[in-house]
């Protein structure tokens, strides 16, 4: 009897003990996604500066006002247009992610950041992107705030683009909107993104009522983007705008974006193509070529056609790029804004510099 008992007992103990265990493995799981399902708060960032030359006869400045009196210093291209020594941007995003809704703060400070952000003051010229998203469902997403813009190849953060400096096409068109947008995966290769936002680069409020359209189809990765506002008012007009690109092998990428801008408003606009071919000689060391040509328009003027090409290398360092880059920017139709060596009026620009970008 007494073997019994003790048999029993201990079966008995094994079994509450077994039971606890699930138990505690269930609660631990609950417990885990409900841990995994709470939002999470991140940081990122990057902070960057560049040497910049020209080779060619500097500008001239009146020593009073300080006043451009012969020669352009730069391409005019936005961003990495100072000589010397000089900081880009300092750059610092919070985001706060869950599996439905989220919000991103992503603030920026320097020459960068202000050209980026339209303003030098301190509360608007730091504001790059500040946004709420709501994934509706897996395959919709709706996005309220400002955000950067979905044309064009290249973007205002340097760590993610190619070449430091930028392009007369990225230049040209809007750096960021203020808006409503609706993203859908309509499968696994096709995306559709729909937008109604405040007319181009107003960073604010829209002061006249009017509002622009945007839309963009996507297709593994190759993009084709549309813009619309009034024109009214130093918006943009319309534009037809495509990025893309295509690894051709596992160490050899082309890009490629195209755009058609025209403003019936103002009658102007612009036109070009950019290539971006980049090789990977190793882990650490890329080399890549941006040739573009670009035409700005304006109705009863020559249109000024201007061809760039852009050589630059990008050596990685754990989370530090150095990237040194050399550029000729050429005009065309005998508009000749630069100065040569002796001191004529010349329609070419050749520069080199040299960036450092940390990312975190």
């Amino acid at each position: 009897m007494k073997t019994i008992t003790y048999t029993k007992y201990v079966k008995n103990i094994l079994t509450l003990f077994f039971l606890l265990s699930v138990s505690s493995m269930v609660t631990a799981q609950d417990e885990t996604t409900d841990e995994e399902s709470k939002p999470k708060l991140k940081f990122s960032g990057s902070v960057d500066g560049y040497y910049r030359t020209n080779f060619l006869k500097s500008p001239t400045f009146d020593d009073i006002t300080g006043e451009l009196l012969t020669g352009t210093p730069d391409p005019g291209t936005a961003f990495a247009n100072q000589t010397g020594f000089a900081v880009g941007m300092g750059n610092l995003i919070t985001s706060y992610e869950g599996a439905k809704v989220g919000a991103v703060l992503d603030l920026v400070v320097g020459p960068r950041g202000a050209g980026a952000t339209f303003s030098n003051d301190i509360i608007n010229g730091i504001v790059n992107q500040a946004y709420v998203y709501w994934n509706v469902s897996e395959k919709t997403t709706l996005t309220l705030g400002r955000f950067n813009t979905f044309l064009g190849y290249e973007v205002i953060a340097p760590q993610a683009n190619f070449n430091y400096s930028t392009s007369y096409l990225f230049s040209s068109g809007p750096f960021s909107h203020v808006g409503l947008k609706a993203d859908f995966a309509l499968s696994e290769d096709f995306s559709l993104m729909l937008g109604v936002m405040n007319p181009w680069d107003t960073n604010d409020i829209t002061a006249t009522g009017e509002y622009s359209f945007g839309a963009q189809l996507g297709f593994k990765g190759q993009y084709l983007n549309f813009y619309y506002d009034s024109g009214e008012n130093g918006g943009l007009g319309t534009e037809i705008d495509f990025t893309g690109g295509l690894d051709l092998s596992d160490t050899f990428f082309f890009g490629l974006n195209a755009a058609y801008n025209t403003n019936g408003a103002t009658d102007t606009g612009f036109y070009g193509v950019a290539l971006y071919p980049q090789l990977a000689t190793s882990d650490s060391f890329s080399i890549g070529l941006r040739g573009e040509y670009f035409v700005a328009t304006a109705d009863g003027f020559e249109d000024a056609p201007v061809t760039a090409l852009t050589l630059t290398g990008s050596y990685t360092v754990d989370n530090l790029i150095i990237k040194p880059e050399f550029r000729l920017d050429s005009h065309g139709n005998d508009n000749e804004p630069f100065l040569n060596n002796d001191g004529d009026a010349t329609n070419s620009l050749s520069s080199f510099l040299i960036a450092a970008i940390y990312s975190f």
